[in-house]
């Protein structure tokens, strides 16, 4: 009967995993908050994405539904949203039924950002392995077209919060020449996008972080 019930769910698996390959590139413009586990809080900066929403639709001629909704790391859901955000200040956990998850969904055209609000970095490094074993975080360099996309960034991933002091990095894992997943590191873009009065960033600074924001967008939805 065990065997049986894991037959049916591996079928069940294969069978969305082809779905989504063959209607990848009928995708809309859905994007999506990273549900996990370990006690970080993937909650964090909520004002965050549905401010960058409404500036993508309004610079870049985006049409973003402004409903952003969670999804967990190991649901059959995720195959549904081209683009998906991960943030957090602590622990992270996949066990590795979600890993296996999260690594189907990004090799059959999904796309990951996380962004560092930190302190979870050193959480995830362990984390990503079990997601990518014989892959590991590269950075990229400022010529890259993710900074040369509507908005032009020539010297790379811009500083937004000070944090540890260190210098913004943008790192990511690539895949048959495509980039799957992007860390942005030692920036937290996603406070600057957040609403003005909760960290009272100047504006100058905010528009920064928003239209690098509209820079992985655009560059998600049209590679």
């Amino acid at each position: 009967m065990n065997l049986v019930r894991l037959y049916i769910k591996q079928l069940t698996l294969l069978s969305l995993f082809c779905l989504f390959i063959g209607s990848n590139l009928s995708l809309g413009q859905e994007i999506a908050i990273l549900k996990y586990k370990g006690g970080g809080d993937w909650y964090a900066n909520p004002t965050a994405l549905p401010n960058l929403v409404r500036f993508c639709n309004s610079n870049i001629d985006s049409a973003i539904p402004e409903k952003i909704d969670q999804i967990e790391v190991g649901s059959s859901s995720i195959f549904q949203y081209s683009f998906v955000h991960m943030t957090g200040h602590g622990n992270v956990v996949f066990s590795q039924e979600e890993a296996e998850n999260l690594r189907n969904y990004l090799l059959s055209g999904g796309f990951l950002h996380i962004d560092d609000n930190y302190g979870m970095e050193p959480y995830l490094r362990k984390e990503l392995i079990k997601v990518f074993p014989n892959k590991e975080l590269e950075e990229l360099g400022a010529d890259h077209p993710i900074f040369k996309q509507t908005y032009d960034f020539p010297q790379g991933l811009p500083k937004i919060h000070e944090h540890d002091g260190k210098r913004p990095q943008a790192l990511g894992i690539i895949n048959e020449g495509r980039l799957v997943l992007l860390f942005t590191y030692e920036t937290d873009l996603g406070d600057g996008w957040e609403d003005p009065a909760v960290h009272n960033d100047p504006p100058e600074l905010r528009e920064k972080a928003l239209q690098m924001g509209a820079n992985i967008i655009s560059y998600v939805f049209k590679n």
